[in-house]
């Protein structure tokens, strides 16, 4: 049998796309029964046809996701490797074939930078409530108010709502300089930061004044109904089931919501379940709710972030 060459614009570029790791392509051989000689810019590849057609198929995804702006890392090669060998090429070419932009006034444009991004992005697209959760550092947060506020720009909705518990602050809340707003600032600030970045400053107070965006602590949903808004939901982990069942329940007509948190970073005291780990375990398989998972190889941060996060998950696990 003939062996393919595939051809690449560079070899720097064609070792991005397999992280420079010989190992990785040791993968790719096992994966599809084929042989894999790499030289300069390209590929050749020895096997069955049907199995060359693969390997051909995998770099292709993994040269689409170069080409969109994706920093590939070992955990995307390991999705696509993992999605091509299963049969999801459909799935994948779906993600490539429809680049996701979220077009903002100030900010330009945000680009996922991970596959995992672009998936979680996707369902935001097509899922009435998605829960994004995962460790610090992926992205989960940012993306959510950077697709809701996308949405409000282009008229999808008519308000933003973005709120989080203020559980840190607890009984001591009253002891703290100011009124009630001043109090509560502190704990609603990231998001504040997220939205001076994405719109500037100047415009997200425009909006804010004019009540199209609001920001408000958890305990401001009660008895509410939102309709025709995008309702996001950060830290929830820190959420009571209670806190979480009155939240979930204040969707709307034309309504969409995100929830975000980090299981692993609970704040409530021992004896209180985390509303966000009851959700996940009650909501799984209900038509309509997405449960998206980001792992540490999903952190865009400092490298050292996805280093301090395993360490940790490690040092826990030895505890248990």
């Amino acid at each position: 049998m003939e062996p393919r060459i595939i051809k690449f614009t560079n070899p720097r570029h064609l070792s991005q796309l397999y992280c420079g790791k010989e190992s990785n392509l040791a993968q790719v051989e096992q994966a599809f029964e084929v042989k894999i000689v790499t030289r300069e810019d390209w590929l050749q590849v020895e096997g069955q046809p049907a199995d060359q057609d693969k390997v051909a198929q995998l770099f292709d995804f993994l040269n689409a996701a170069r080409t969109q702006g994706l920093n590939i890392s070992q955990v995307d090669f390991d999705n696509m490797l993992g999605a091509v060998k299963r049969g999801e090429t459909a799935q994948l070419r779906e993600l490539f074939e429809n680049p996701l932009v979220l077009k903002l006034k100030h900010r330009g444009t945000i680009v996922p930078k991970t596959l995992n991004q672009k998936r979680y992005l996707q369902f935001i697209k097509k899922s009435d409530i998605v829960f994004g959760i995962g460790p610090a550092g992926t992205g989960k947060t940012y993306l959510a108010v950077a697709a809701a506020l996308s949405a409000l720009l282009e008229g999808q909705v008519d308000k933003l709502i973005v709120t989080r518990p203020a559980v840190e602050a607890g009984e001591a809340l009253g002891f703290l300089p100011g009124d009630l707003e001043e109090k509560i600032l502190p704990y609603l600030r990231p998001l504040y930061d997220a939205m001076y970045e994405m719109l500037g400053k100047e415009e997200s107070e425009r909006m804010i004044e004019k009540g199209v965006i609001e920001i408000a602590p958890l305990a401001y949903m009660r008895g509410r109904t939102l309709s025709n808004a995008y309702i996001l939901l950060d830290e929830a982990q820190n959420t009571t089931p209670e806190q979480m069942v009155m939240f979930l329940t204040r969707l709307g007509d034309r309504s969409r919501m995100i929830i975000t948190g980090d299981i692993t970073q609970v704040d409530l005291p021992r004896s209180k379940i985390s509303g966000l780990k009851q959700a996940v375990q009650v909501l799984q398989g209900v038509e309509g709710i997405k449960l998206f998972y980001f792992d540490v190889g999903d952190v865009v941060r400092h490298p050292l972030v996805s280093a301090i996060i395993k360490a940790y998950d490690a040092f826990r696990a030895e505890s248990m």
